[in-house]
C-alpha cells in the first residue's frame, strides 16, 4: 500500500522584480545634443562676426594695432588685470560668504585667475566660470550653492555694468544717445510688464512649489548681494572692476592711435562691454569687434581704428589672464571648505569618529610608509581641470 501523496504548497505569488533600466526615451536623448548644438552655434555666430567685420575693414588696422603693444603696454595690462581680478575675487567671497560658504580670498584670486584664462582661451567664454563654480562647490560641500554663489557673483557685475551703461548711455554724447533716450521709456514699460508676467505665472503655480522657490531664491539673492555684510563691499569691488575694465579699453583705444577724450570713448567702452556679454562669441571674441568697428564708425573716429581697439583690448584681456596659466599648470589640489561653523564640528567630529574606528581595525602592516590607502576617500591622483 502506497504511503499518501503530501498535499502541494500553495504557489507563491510572482514577486514584482525591479525592471532593468531602461535607455533614454527619443524625448530625453536629444537634450546634451541640443545644449552642444547651441554652445556650437554661438561659437559659430561669433566666428562668423568676426571673419565678416575682418572681410569688409580688412587685416591693415589690425595688424597695426597689434604692432604698437610694446613692454610697458604689456606690464599695465598686468597691473589692471591683477587690480580687477583681486576685487572680482573678493566680491565672490563676499557672496559665497553670505552664503554661508567658506572661500579664502587667496583661493578666490587663484581660482578666478584661472577662471579668466579659461573663458579667454576656450571657446564659449564661461567655461571658465562653470569650472570654478563646481569646483568650489564640490570643495564646499554643497554643489548647487557653489554655483548658485559664481551666479550671484556675475550677475553683480552684469548689473553694475547695465546699470552705469544706461546712465552713461542716456547722458555723454554717442551714436546711439538719441535712441537710447527715445527707446528708454518703452523698454522700462516692456521690463515691468514682464515682470508682472512673471508673477503672475508664479503665482499659478501650486503654493508649496511656489513659496518654496521664489523664497529660496530671494532668500539667497538678499544674503548674497543685498545684505549688510555683503552689499557695501560688492557694490564697491562692482564699481572698482567695471572702472578698471574701462581703464583697458581707454588704453586699448590709445595703443589703436585714437586721440578722443574719455567722454568721448566711454559710452563706445560701455557698447563694447555689453556686447562681450553676448553668448555669440569665441573666448571674447566677436560682436565685441562688430560693436565697437560700428560706434568708432557712427562716432567718426573711424571704423578701422574700432577695430583695431577691439583687437587690441582682446589681446590685452588675454595679457591679464596669463597668471591663471600658471595656476592652471600648478594643479592647485582643491581644499576642503565648511558652510559654516556648526557643520565644520559636526564633520570635524564625524571625520574623527572615523579615523578612530579605522584606525583601531586597520592592520599592523598598514602603518607602512607611503601607505597606498586614499585619504579622506579621495583617490591619490592628480586633479582633472
Amino acid at each position: 500500500m502506497s504511503a499518501p501523496t503530501p498535499p502541494k504548497a500553495p504557489a507563491e505569488p510572482a514577486r514584482d522584480l525591479p525592471a532593468p533600466p531602461r535607455p533614454d526615451t527619443p524625448d530625453d536623448a536629444p537634450a546634451p545634443r541640443r545644449r552642444a548644438l547651441r554652445t556650437h552655434l554661438g561659437t559659430l555666430a561669433g566666428a562668423a562676426v568676426l571673419a565678416v567685420v575682418l572681410w569688409r575693414l580688412g587685416t591693415g588696422a589690425l595688424l597695426d594695432g597689434l604692432g604698437r603693444i610694446d613692454g610697458a603696454t604689456v606690464l599695465a595690462a598686468l597691473g589692471i588685470g591683477l587690480m580687477t581680478t583681486f576685487f572680482s575675487a573678493w566680491r565672490w567671497a563676499l557672496v559665497a560668504r553670505g552664503l554661508s560658504l567658506r572661500l579664502p580670498l587667496s583661493a578666490a584670486v587663484a581660482d578666478y585667475y584661472r577662471a579668466l584664462f579659461l573663458n579667454a582661451a576656450l571657446p564659449g567664454g564661461v567655461l571658465g566660470d562653470v569650472h570654478r563654480a563646481v569646483r568650489h562647490g564640490r570643495s564646499a560641500g554643497d554643489l548647487g550653492r557653489g554655483v548658485r554663489a559664481v551666479v550671484l557673483e556675475r550677475a553683480a557685475g552684469q548689473l553694475a555694468l547695465t546699470g552705469a551703461g544706461i546712465a552713461v548711455l542716456l547722458t555723454l554724447p554717442s551714436p546711439v544717445l538719441t535712441e537710447a533716450r527715445r527707446i528708454a521709456p518703452p523698454a522700462a514699460l516692456a521690463l515691468a510688464g514682464a515682470l508682472a508676467v512673471v508673477l503672475a505665472l508664479r503665482m499659478n503655480r501650486p503654493p508649496a512649489r511656489r513659496c518654496r522657490a521664489l523664497r529660496a531664491a530671494l532668500d539667497e539673492a538678499r544674503a548674497g548681494l543685498l545684505s549688510r555684510r555683503t552689499l557695501p563691499g560688492v557694490a564697491l569691488s562692482s564699481a572698482v572692476v567695471l572702472a578698471g575694465h574701462l581703464t583697458m579699453f581707454v588704453l586699448a583705444a590709445r595703443v589703436a592711435g585714437s586721440a578722443a577724450s574719455l567722454a568721448v570713448l566711454a559710452p563706445l567702452a560701455v557698447l563694447a562691454l555689453l556686447a562681450m556679454g553676448l553668448p555669440l562669441n569665441v573666448g571674447g571674441w566677436g560682436p565685441r569687434e562688430g560693436v565697437t568697428a560700428w560706434a568708432f564708425g557712427a562716432a567718426g573716429l573711424g571704423a578701422g581704428i574700432g577695430l583695431g581697439t577691439a583687437v587690441v583690448y582682446g589681446v590685452l584681456s588675454l595679457v591679464a589672464s596669463l597668471p591663471g596659466a600658471a595656476v592652471l599648470l600648478a594643479r592647485r589640489p582643491a581644499v576642503r571648505y565648511a558652510r559654516s561653523s556648526s557643520d565644520t564640528v559636526t564633520s570635524t567630529a564625524v571625520s574623527s569618529a572615523k579615523h578612530s574606528a579605522k584606525e583601531s581595525a586597520r592592520p599592523a602592516s598598514s602603518s607602512f610608509p607611503f601607505s597606498a590607502e586614499p585619504s579622506e576617500g579621495r583617490p591619490m591622483t592628480p586633479e582633472a581641470v
